[in-house]
């Protein structure tokens, strides 16, 4: 499972950051946490508000901090 987090230097890609931390732990499989600032990547994934999550490539927020049980059902999901 790759991971990232746009925007994470931000004070809510910190928050984030710790969220998708702890529902991680709970997921049981490899994951991958990439943190990126770039706007290059903002562009990629067309992401207009951070932070934005992506899991496997795909989009799955942005512009808000989703809760554990949110992401721990968006990574069971993907």
């Amino acid at each position: 499972m790759e991971i990232k987090i746009i925007g994470a230097n931000c004070s809510n890609g910190l928050k984030l950051r710790k969220m998708v931390t702890r529902a991680s732990n709970s997921y049981g499989g490899r994951v991958v946490i990439e943190l990126l600032d770039d706007m290059k990547e903002m562009k990629k994934y067309k992401i207009k508000n951070v932070p934005g999550l992506v899991i496997n490539g795909k989009v799955v927020s942005e512009g808000y901090v989703p809760s554990v049980r949110e992401i721990e059902h968006l990574l069971e999901s993907a």
